[in-house]
């Protein structure tokens, strides 16, 4: 499906993007960027819920909350973590069960995450 000119071209794209953005708050807001990484670090290390569950909530928060970026970041660790792309599509239908229409819009964006991220 085409995308609007506001997306990127790929998910890999939005996620050097976001590794970009990420560096210069290092540069430029290091104590915010700091404390936020320590927070995410923290969150996603196993515990009850395991890495790869954690990712795949994740994944469906990311198409509700219409975030192109965490889209991409989250379906590329949802993989990282040994989730299949069946386990990462249900997240994403998950998700518009949740959200309805606007999240089965960003849920295309789930597809080309896999499409993009699959090994």
């Amino acid at each position: 499906m085409p995308r609007s000119d506001w997306m990127k071209e790929d998910m890999k794209g939005l996620l050097d993007e976001f590794y970009e953005s990420v560096g210069k708050w290092q540069k430029d807001s290091s104590t915010q960027i700091g404390k936020f990484m320590e927070l995410l670090e923290a969150i996603e290390k196993p515990g009850a819920i395991d890495k790869k569950t954690k990712e795949l909530i994740a994944v469906a928060l990311s198409v509700t909350g219409h975030c192109q970026w965490c889209v991409a970041y989250h379906v590329k660790a949802a993989f990282d973590a040994g989730a299949s792309e069946q386990e990462i599509r249900e997240a994403g239908w998950v998700a518009v069960l949740m959200g309805g229409g606007p999240a089965l819009a960003y849920n295309q964006l789930v597809e080309d995450a896999i499409e993009d991220f699959k090994k």
